[in-house]
């Protein structure tokens, strides 16, 4: 069985086959799915299918890369859907510093702020990307004391990791630690404890071997799972179990 903490299905890239798709995908052991807000479109999106997928659950956020469209009006309704039953987090949330063409890191790290304050006011975990921005990232998480989240598609350090946990957040685990050299996220899994990981496909994006470069979908988390019980010494179905608990957990679902 496969929880999807992570996944943009309503990406256009799913626009011609999103119905059969998802109806597929619960036949196929995945019993959850969190699709992720990225822009205002993308967040009303999510909530649409959390409406029509008894199994899919949103959460509303803008990235950073649409920090531009944060305004009064996008924030009055992220804070209006915060209070919708299956609006389980507030996300995606965060900072990234990779592509230059992305709005100025002092916007980036003001609407963070902003949408951290609003999961605070609403006793609900957030969603945090975080790209090429470790040290402002965990900053502003540290800012926030009182709210935890998991931060997604980590690509950080063992060490980065470890401070995250101590804040009470989980760790997101892609088809990236599936590639050959993804050294870095394997031992991160290898040194943090299963209680703290949480599996996700950032889909249609991250597809894992054997589908790398493909358009990703959910039940390829079994490929994840499959790395991460060689990493513990553990059966894939204990990876399961686990990772369903803590998604549950985590989202208070």
């Amino acid at each position: 069985m496969i929880f999807d903490s992570h996944a943009h299905y309503d990406d256009e890239q799913f626009n011609e086959d999103r119905a059969e798709l998802l109806k597929s995908l619960k036949n196929n052991g995945v019993v959850g799915i969190i699709n992720c807000g990225s822009s205002l479109e993308g967040l009303e999106m999510s909530v649409k299918l959390s409406q029509e997928y008894d199994f899919v659950h949103a959460a509303a956020g803008i990235h950073p890369e649409n920090a531009d469209e944060f305004n009064e009006s996008v924030k009055r309704r992220i804070e209006e859907l915060s209070e919708a039953k299956k609006i389980v987090a507030v996300g995606e949330i965060g900072l990234d510093y990779y592509w230059e063409e992305n709005p100025p890191k002092e916007v980036q790290k003001q609407v963070f702020r902003t949408q951290m304050e609003i999961a605070k006011q609403y006793n609900l975990p957030v969603i945090i990307h975080d790209r090429e921005a470790h040290g402002d990232t965990l900053a502003i998480m540290k800012e926030y004391p009182g709210v935890t989240g998991v931060v997604h598609c980590f690509s950080g350090s063992v060490e980065f990791a470890k401070e995250c946990i101590k804040l009470g957040y989980y760790i997101g685990v892609t088809g990236v630690v599936t590639f050959k050299n993804s050294k870095v996220i394997k031992e991160v899994v290898k040194n943090i404890p299963i209680e703290r990981l949480l599996v996700e496909t950032d889909c249609p994006y991250m597809a894992p071997t054997p589908h790398r470069g493909k358009r990703n979908q959910s039940d390829y988390i079994e490929y994840i799972m499959k790395v991460i019980a060689e990493i513990k010494g553990l059966t894939v179905d204990e990876i399961s179990e686990f990772t369903i608990f803590n998604t549950k957990s985590l989202f208070k679902i």
